[in-house]
């Protein structure tokens, strides 16, 4: 019985791996079980006022997109398109928002830089999907405002409601093929020993240079993808603005024309800064670009463009602010 046994063993010496330099090789080809995200570098004494500065501007991005959404519920008159876009834009960006400035204040408080495996990737899927959708908004939106001032007699017959459902859901099925095509190719590659993460939440960029496996596909869907979600709807909003500002110039009343344009250069400084971002984070890499500089091109379309949707969009609205009144005069009234 010895003797069949010390057989054995000697006809399946692999599986067995007793020298170190292989059991180390094994070990490094092994999936990580969690990420450490290194969150936002700033200095150890700086830490509470960034907290501060960056729990107020994720408040704010969360009760000014709420307001919005109890606005346009409650105010019959706001029942129309363009806030039917913007309730469904609100709602994006609080989620948005929410997918990882949370993980980013619990570092900065906590020190608490690890994030499961599996939670690395949900976060990206839900980042993803989350910031497409925010682009196919965008441009509805933008398409809405071009429709109503370039062909303002055939309003309600080109934006009715089944066209507007039919852009939203078009925008959320886009939007999740996106997402779920790229964490699937995520899925499938090998992390080796090094699993830190450079950034305060799991960048898909910054995932495939850590991954040991082959990522040419992973790039060449990311382009692809990139030009379908960020860059088409980008150049779709730079020509429906152009059409806007023709059309406005048009128009012979001066007070008309200071009016639109203020609102389209509000929106256009919006749309520029968030597009802006993104296009230089992923899509033109410069070689002298550091990683810093990175962090806070993306603050900008995850921290900042969210927190400023709400007074670029609707704040500055007149129908808004009379929304807002109405709202707080039966607030008042009823109080008393």
């Amino acid at each position: 019985m010895i003797t069949l046994v010390s057989q054995d063993i000697h006809l399946f010496p692999s599986t067995f791996p007793t020298n170190p330099l292989q059991q180390m090789t094994v070990e490094n080809q092994s999936s990580v079980s969690e990420f450490l995200l290194l969150g936002i570098p700033i200095q150890p004494e700086q830490q509470g006022v960034f907290f501060a500065l960056f729990l107020c501007m994720y408040l704010t991005t969360v009760l000014g997109n709420l307001l919005i959404l109890l606005l346009i519920r409650l105010d019959s008159r706001l029942h129309n398109p363009m806030y039917f876009f913007l309730s469904h834009l609100a709602l994006t960006d609080i989620t948005f928002s929410s997918v990882t400035v949370p993980k980013m204040l619990v570092i900065m408080q906590t020190k608490c830089k690890s994030i499961p495996y599996a939670g690395c990737l949900s976060q990206t899927c839900f980042f993803i999907l989350l910031a497409d959708l925010d682009s196919f908004l965008i441009t509805t939106m933008a398409y809405d405002r071009y429709v109503a001032i370039c062909h303002p007699l055939h309003y309600t017959t080109i934006m009715s409601q089944s066209v507007c459902v039919t852009l939203v859901l078009g925008s959320w099925v886009i939007a999740c093929a996106c997402a779920l095509l790229h964490t699937l190719l995520l899925a499938r590659l090998s992390f080796c020993a090094d699993n830190t993460i450079p950034f305060f939440f799991c960048d898909l960029a910054a995932l495939l240079k850590l991954s040991c496996s082959d990522t040419s596909l992973n790039q060449l869907v990311i382009f692809t993808a990139g030009l379908t979600a960020i860059m088409l709807p980008f150049v779709c909003i730079l020509v429906s603005y152009g059409h806007i500002g023709a059309t406005i110039l048009r128009v012979p009343s001066a007070k008309g024309i200071c009016k639109a344009l203020s609102t389209c250069g509000s929106h256009l400084s919006v749309v520029t800064l968030y597009y802006g971002a993104i296009i230089g984070v992923y899509f033109l890499p410069s070689s002298n670009s550091t990683n810093d500089s990175n962090i806070i091109s993306s603050l900008m379309y995850t921290v900042v463009t969210p927190m400023l949707n709400p007074f670029i969009y609707s704040l500055r609205n007149k129908d808004m602010k009379g929304a807002l009144r109405k709202l707080l005069s039966k607030r008042t009234y009823s109080s008393n």
